[in-house]
């Protein structure tokens, strides 16, 4: 069904608490990949308060649905969202990345509650996905798998061999989000290496593929509430976004794909980003 009003309120004042906590962190640990993250926070918004089966108490819950960010650079986006989410306490967010901290640029899924899986090196997430998705199939479980993949790492042929498995076993509980914001970190996609027509590529791969603004939080929520019900095929959620999203010195700047903030551009963003 679609958001009430009072979601969607509540949804976007959420969003919006948790970019302003992202430009904190990424004051605090001298730099972050911060425009990724930015450009995902509603899809993330979205899975982990409304739809996802999940217990930040007992992360190891069994018949949880699992998350696999493929694009693990934006693990600072994915921290502050399980941070939130009360899979740990907040206050780990000011020691990210530090020496001995739990939380390193890249999320550990072995010191990190509620993340699934170590990622970072491109491609790989994935690969890990379809193998969750599979897992539950034979252990005749009823959890889905979501993955976020990115622009950059769809150069990889990892992520089309997988595509070409998951559709093979024909994984409708596997749900694949890309956060297509157009940039990867040396421009945009189209100028480095172009990924167009993407839409009919994954369809050509035996996705059901949807198109949707990654921004628009009814749109999102009509197509997870999609995903979660069609049969037969693994979900494509082609998710139109914009890098850096919320902070206007930074959207649409590949420049922003990595970079530290001082107090005051952390404010600056802040300020951009609302309250």
């Amino acid at each position: 069904m679609p958001l009430t009003e009072q979601e969607r309120q509540e949804m976007q004042g959420l969003a919006k608490t948790l970019r302003r906590h992202i430009a904190d962190v990424t004051g605090w640990s001298g730099g972050a990949h911060i425009g990724g993250s930015l450009s995902m926070i509603d899809i993330l918004t979205l899975l982990y308060w409304k739809y996802m089966k999940i217990d930040p108490a007992n992360p190891e819950w069994e018949d949880r649905d699992r998350f696999v960010l493929s694009k693990g650079h934006g693990g600072v986006g994915h921290a502050v969202v399980l941070a939130h989410r009360g899979f740990f306490d907040p206050e780990e967010l000011r020691k990210f990345n530090e020496t001995n901290s739990m939380l390193g640029m890249h999320l550990d899924s072995l010191k990190v509650p509620g993340c699934e899986a170590s990622t970072g090196s491109m491609g790989h997430g994935l690969p890990e996905a379809v193998g969750m998705a599979l897992g539950a199939r034979v252990l005749k479980k009823d959890w889905r798998v979501y993955c976020v993949i990115g622009d950059g790492e769809s150069n990889e042929g990892s992520i089309w061999e997988a595509a070409m498995a998951a559709a093979h076993y024909k994984l409708d509980n596997l749900v694949l989000i890309q956060d297509r914001n157009h940039l990867m970190i040396d421009g945009p996609t189209e100028e480095v290496m172009s990924l167009e027509p993407l839409a009919d590529k994954w369809r050509a791969f035996g996705f059901d593929t949807r198109e949707v603004n990654g921004h628009d939080l009814d749109q999102l929520a009509e197509a997870i509430e999609y995903a979660q019900t069609a049969k037969g095929k693994p979900i494509m959620l082609l998710c139109d976004t914009v890098k850096g999203k919320g902070v206007d010195f930074m959207e649409g700047d590949p420049a922003w794909h990595y970079g530290g903030l001082s107090q005051e551009l952390v404010e600056k963003a802040k300020t951009s980003i609302g309250e």
